[in-house]
């Protein structure tokens, strides 16, 4: 165990002593301060989390009470309509009316319940309007125009009984029921309260109609004030499968994309960093909440962390200064060594005399060593580079293949001959060109896009030489054209697919290159239709395209994939699976 802890004690001892006393006084200095911070944050934190909840809960309670009340106004003004014997009377009247007094008893029963408004002295700020239907579900509205909104159909009573308010007034037998939307009409700012108006002088209670009062969400505005310092407010309907924001219509559009219950509404809030308090209101059970962005209550308590942030910086400096001041008293001795180190960086091989007989002297006369082997070590390293630089224009010479070369100059000098000046002369700029992209400045990889305009060029002189035979066909996905990809990879395809497949056939062919994303991968095919062959396996022996797949092997490695099917009379297809470096998805991107 000892010889463990010696081991890994001895990997982790900092070696130049400048650095020990770096690291000694950041240790003892900002530790610390770091963890007095910390903790200062976190209890600053804590504290101004609880208090704002509990002084939410509290406003939430309160606004709930006053939202109450508002209600209860509503409430009663549907029980004084209710008991209004005059109204009951008109609604038990079962008899098709005339036009005319249809429209007379619509002013009557208006002028009722304006009176009955009036006189009981309702508060009507927050009513948008106020609907009564009676058993043939006509309409007598205070506010609107009479009639049904959604439901002013040819079968008006079919759809209002089977719409889920309907049948949720009706199973509460005369209990105001409030909805968190409106319920006649599209009206972006209002809600809906429902009551069946049921018959007090019949003994089974029976329903002569019902009572539609359309509300203005304006009113939370007063029952929760607003302070956009201090969060937001929202009003949730959770009595449902799928809650719905009633306040504020903001919040109701955000939710309507995402419909959820209660609890996926609350916690998609607190995952976009709100702190949330919360309180059921009694009259409707709809969830009154107040929701503030963590950062915006912690604005303050982040000074704190700034403030020891700034601290710890200052020490930081001091302890810098300190140590840079402390560890050059030490290491004056090392001095001579570094003058000793510049002097042979400027080419001096001339050294002083021996170093004394310590560590320091030690890594002087190291140096001297290395000095000698470092130019023994140079003559073998220029040599190497002149191989290196014989390899690598061989490398380059073996993508440039002589008999493409040849063909195309021989055609060139053929076409000077015959005057053909302008082929000539796109030919010539074609294999310019093509040269170009081959060599791409000695980089390894090349976009996308460039590789395809390397084919282009190529296909340009093989149409000029074969009197255009031959069709070309890109279908890229244009999201991956600036990606980098190994070069020389999908040209070669092309070529094998010409000679081998193309120029053996009679009359004209076609070759064409695919590509597009699979997954986090690159998918390219290259395929053509041309005289094909029953033994793919030979095909893959061939240099051209053996030289394609281990490029692929050795630079994308295993997760690359090479396949070729071909058919006779058919043609040949040539598929390879690349995965890009990450660095290069990201310069994409």
């Amino acid at each position: 165990m000892s010889d463990r802890f010696r081991k890994l004690a001895s990997r982790l001892r900092l070696r130049k002593v400048r650095s020990r006393f770096f690291v000694s006084m950041i240790l003892l200095s900002l530790l610390p301060l770091c963890l007095l911070g910390y903790v200062s944050f976190n209890i600053a934190k804590n504290t101004l989390t609880e208090n704002n909840a509990s002084t939410f809960a509290g406003h939430l309670q309160t606004s709930s009470e006053v939202a109450d009340l508002l209600f209860r106004n509503i409430i009663n003004l549907n029980r004084f309509i209710v008991l209004n014997e005059e109204l009951r009377d008109d609604l038990r009247d079962s008899e098709i009316k005339s036009s005319q007094e249809q429209s007379e008893m619509n002013d009557r029963t208006i002028n009722r319940l304006q009176r009955i408004i009036n006189s009981n002295s309702f508060d009507t700020r927050y009513m948008d309007s106020l609907c009564l239907f009676d058993l043939h579900y006509r309409t007598y509205c205070l506010g609107r125009s009479d009639d049904a909104g959604y439901y002013e159909v040819a079968d008006k009573k079919r759809a209002i009984e089977r719409t889920e308010w309907y049948n949720a007034a009706f199973e509460d037998q005369g209990k105001v029921v409030f909805f968190s939307y409106n319920v006649i009409e599209d009206k972006p700012g209002t809600f809906s309260s429902v009551k069946l108006f049921r018959d007090s002088s019949d003994p089974k209670g029976e329903p002569i109609g019902f009572i539609v009062t359309n509300l203005s969400t304006s009113m939370f505005e007063s029952v929760f004030g607003s302070n956009a310092d201090n969060g937001s407010f929202l009003a949730i309907d959770a009595s449902r499968a799928y809650a719905r924001v009633v306040y504020p219509e903001a919040a109701a559009m955000e939710a309507a994309q995402t419909p959820g219950s209660r609890e996926e509404l609350l916690s998609s809030l607190r995952n976009q960093g709100y702190l949330i308090s919360e309180f059921r209101n009694r009259t409707t059970e709809w969830s009154f909440v107040h929701i503030i962005k963590e950062s915006q209550l912690l604005k303050d308590s982040n000074r704190i962390g700034t403030a020891t942030a700034l601290i710890a910086l200052a020490i930081f400096l001091v302890a810098l200064v300190i140590s840079y001041i402390v560890s050059g008293s030490i290491t004056r001795p090392l001095l001579r060594l570094k003058r000793m180190m510049v002097d042979w960086n400027k080419g001096s091989r001339e050294f002083e005399a021996p170093f004394r007989d310590d560590e320091i002297g030690a890594i002087g006369e190291t140096f001297k060593r290395m000095v000698l082997e470092n130019e023994e070590l140079g003559a073998k390293l220029t040599h190497s580079k002149l191989k290196e630089r014989e390899a690598e224009l061989r490398a380059l010479q073996a993508q440039i293949k002589p008999h493409f070369l040849y063909n195309t100059l021989d055609s060139i000098y053929l076409m000077a001959r015959l005057r053909q000046t302008d082929k000539a002369a796109t030919m010539a700029l074609a294999l310019s060109e093509s040269f170009k992209l081959s060599l791409n400045k000695g980089k390894e990889t090349i976009p996308l896009f460039m590789e395809l305009q390397h084919i282009e060029h190529y296909m340009t002189i093989q149409n000029i030489r074969y009197d255009d035979r031959f069709r070309f066909e890109v279908d890229v996905d244009p999201g991956i054209l600036g990606m980098e990809i190994l070069k020389l990879i999908l040209q070669p395809l092309v070529e094998n697919a010409i000679y081998h497949g193309l120029e053996p056939k009679v009359g004209k062919g076609s070759v064409r290159v695919l590509g597009q994303r699979d997954g986090d991968a690159l998918l390219f095919t290259v395929e053509d239709d041309g005289v094909g062959m029953e033994d793919a396996e030979r095909m893959e022996k061939g240099y051209g395209l053996r030289n394609v797949r281990e490029r692929l092997l050795l630079y994308y490695g295993a997760s690359s994939a090479f396949q070729i099917t071909s058919k006779p009379g058919e043609g040949t297809r040539i598929r390879f699976r690349i995965k890009p470096f990450p660095e290069e998805v990201r310069a994409h991107a």
